[in-house]
């Protein structure tokens, strides 16, 4: 067999090999064919958390940083020298204006009263003798029997142990207050520190260091400053009512007290610009202590049934912010939102939105003008304005745009 004779048989095979594989290849079943007018799947939509437009009051709050102080410290000190014989107190304990909290020897004291009230009895003595030779000599005076000049020296002797009287009451009323020193008391109410001298210890009224404090925390104040842009907001809402105060714990959280603004400084801080104010508690269960930070919240007024949606219902956008309300269809519309203050989780929205809308508060970074959405099950405390609500039903102390709150009083 010639060369050109094997190649054409090898031709022949490899084309007979290929006929034989594709006959035995499966046969895919063909597509059933997909009538024109058969409906279509809907798209599943994007899943989103759904909220309501609520109407509810919101106050107008200016934030600040307080520290707490006691409505009266006072640290005793002796006002006498002596040694201290007694402590009637105990540490830490709560003591009425006027208890007795140490005691000084007063002997040396009541020693010195005594010879006071001596040498006064002595001078109203010879001031009796004087006097009555004063009487008897102006008799004499006329009859020439006594001089003139000796007349006039009896009389100045006679005022002299006046006046001697005089200096000798002045040294027992000054024996009868050292005498009283000698007790130290409590001059207000309050709770006592520590002890800082112990009994046996020799004091003098000259010491710098004291005995021991005492603090009135009951009722307690908390002092801070605001920018002094509020001052003119604050003093003209002080001037209708004292405005409400809320002294929050370091957690923004816990409410620890509510009471009254009852100081606005007199000068506004040129180096920071800004004005001091305070506010008294009443302090009944001693949440507040002296010495402590604690978050301020001026409640300046309050917006009475204001539309409001939880503050992550608003986006920002190029031309503003902007909401995604749902519509019956369950399809979205991209709304422009005017917000007045965004605080305690809350938007206030003043133009945009009507009570009773369903907006989208979870989701909505998918979406689109005209979006199908699908509402997913909300997540805990999700869509809840409150949600961080402190005990006592205070809404929690998240931070709070000052700038716009300040503007919208």
């Amino acid at each position: 067999m010639t060369k050109v004779g094997v190649t054409a048989l090898l031709a022949l095979v490899v084309v007979a090999v290929a006929g034989l594989v594709r006959v035995l290849e499966p046969t895919a079943p063909a597509a059933p064919a997909v009538k024109a007018d058969a409906p279509r799947p809907a798209a599943p939509g994007v899943p989103v958390t759904a909220g309501i437009v609520t109407v509810t009051d919101v106050p107008v709050i200016l934030n600040a940083i307080g520290t707490v102080q006691a409505s009266n410290m006072v640290t005793i000190k002796s006002r006498i020298d002596g040694q201290i014989v007694a402590v009637n107190f105990t540490e830490g304990q709560d003591v009425k204006a006027g208890a007795a909290l140490l005691q000084i020897d007063p002997r040396p004291f009541q020693a010195t009263l005594e010879l006071a009230q001596a040498t006064k009895e002595r001078d109203e003595a010879q001031l009796a003798s004087a006097q009555a030779d004063l009487a008897r000599w102006a008799e004499l005076v006329g009859s020439g029997v006594k001089s003139r000049q000796t007349y006039d020296q009896q009389k100045a002797l006679v005022a002299q142990l006046q006046a001697a009287l005089k200096g000798d009451e002045a040294q027992i009323n000054t024996a009868r207050l050292n005498l009283g020193f000698a007790e130290i008391r409590a001059p207000i109410s309050g709770r006592l520190g520590a002890q800082l001298v112990d009994a046996g210890n020799m004091v003098r009224a000259a010491d710098a260091a004291g005995l021991v404090t005492i603090a009135q925390i009951q009722p307690i104040q908390v002092s801070f400053t605001l920018p002094q842009e509020h001052q003119h907001k604050v003093r003209e809402k002080q001037a209708q009512a004292p405005l409400e105060v809320m002294a929050y714990g370091g957690d923004r959280k816990t409410l620890l007290a509510t009471g009254k603004l009852t100081l606005i400084d007199n000068t506004i801080d040129q180096a920071t610009g800004t004005i001091r104010l305070k506010a008294t508690f009443a302090n009944k269960d001693e949440r507040l202590w002296p010495g402590e930070f604690v978050n301020v919240r001026v409640v300046l007024n309050m917006r009475r049934g204001v539309p409001t949606v939880p503050a992550q219902t608003v986006q920002d956008g190029p031309t503003g912010h902007y909401a995604y309300v749902i519509k019956d269809d369950n399809t979205v519309e991209r709304r422009q939102v005017d917000v007045a203050v965004v605080q305690d989780g809350l938007a206030v929205v003043s133009k945009g939105l009507a009570p009773g809308e369903k907006i989208v508060v979870e989701g909505q970074y998918r979406l689109t003008q005209g979006a199908r959405v699908r509402l997913a099950a909300p997540k805990p405390d999700a869509g809840k304005p409150n949600a961080g609500k402190p005990s006592g039903g205070k809404p929690d102390a998240a931070k709070t745009d000052t700038a716009k709150t300040g503007a919208a009083g």
